[in-house]
């Protein structure tokens, strides 16, 4: 008995060396409920959204169809979520929403991304006055409140929905750079990097090839981070009107346009609000979690 328990000790401690980095995160995910809790979550509030369209035509509902003699209606069978103040239905509105302010959230971290890694790349590998170079933009534009700067930028151009995910995407990509540089000036100098450069492997290859896939697990959890930041700077925008403008939906503009109602209409201000602290709340514990599993450290 003592033998077969060494056996598959043995074996276990063989199984655990033989799993690749990738592998052994994948596991360690699967065995993290939070995090696989907070993803079934936001594939829900996703699928939700995408299928709007769909759920619209069932319920026979319009987002934007008004019927003032039904305005500030409390929830109801025919209204689940009751009714604003223009007696559209809130629960078609809130999934139309979704559309937007994920969409908002996506196309933000790409471009943050984008930016981010593509400098944090060139500053950590070429080094010297490239590396000066992008800390000095780096710290330049850090330095500058964003909120100001997104406020007065919205006002200037009047963004739509794609617009003003580009505009939070250009000025929300230093610490992606930071992290992604801090990475690269390691990798880069390790020995499989300088071999490759013995053989002639040029700059753009060895980039692509050898650097770029040791930064993808810090830009997978960077990016989680982002989308729910670019959710909540909409939502603060909004809050302030110059984000998404009506008519289009937003989760952002769903709730500021609420608080008016708060008292007299209190689902106004509880169904965006709760789309807008799960889908946040959901994204952050997935990177957290993304990040734990990623992390040679976290045993």
């Amino acid at each position: 008995m003592i033998s077969t328990a060494l056996d598959e000790t043995g074996q276990d401690i063989l199984d655990e060396i033989s799993l690749s980095h990738w592998q052994r995160a994948v596991r360690q995910v699967r065995r993290d409920r939070v995090t696989l809790v907070a993803g079934a979550i936001l594939l829900v509030v996703a699928l939700l959204s995408i299928s709007a369209p769909l759920i619209g035509s069932v319920m026979k509902l319009d987002p934007e169809a008004q019927d003032l003699l039904s305005r500030l209606d409390p929830p109801s069978p025919r209204h689940l979520l009751g009714t604003d103040d223009l007696g559209r239905d809130i629960l078609i509105r809130l999934l139309y929403a979704g559309q937007v302010s994920l969409l908002i959230g996506v196309l933000a971290t790409a471009t943050s991304l984008t930016i981010g890694v593509s400098l944090g790349l060139l500053a950590g590998f070429y080094r010297a006055i490239v590396d000066d170079a992008v800390n000095a933009l780096i710290q330049t534009t850090v330095n500058i409140p964003l909120l100001f700067l997104l406020i007065l930028l919205a006002v200037i151009f009047d963004p739509g929905v794609v617009g003003l995910a580009v505009i939070i995407g250009l000025f929300s990509w230093q610490g992606t750079a930071r992290q992604v540089r801090a990475l690269v000036l390691s990798v880069s100098q390790r020995d499989y990097v300088d071999a490759a450069r013995a053989l002639g492997a040029a700059d753009l290859h060895l980039i692509v090839r050898h650097v770029l896939p040791n930064v993808v697990s810090i830009v997978l959890v960077v990016a989680g981070f982002d989308v729910a930041g670019a959710i909540l700077a909409e939502s603060g925008l909004s809050a302030l009107g110059l984000g998404v403008q009506p008519p289009t939906a937003s989760w952002g503009n769903m709730l500021s346009k609420s608080f008016d109602y708060a008292l007299k209409a209190p689902w106004l201000v509880v169904s965006p609000g709760v789309m807008i602290f799960l889908t946040v709340l959901s994204v952050f514990l997935i990177a957290d979690g993304l990040r734990d599993a990623l992390d040679p450290r976290v045993s």
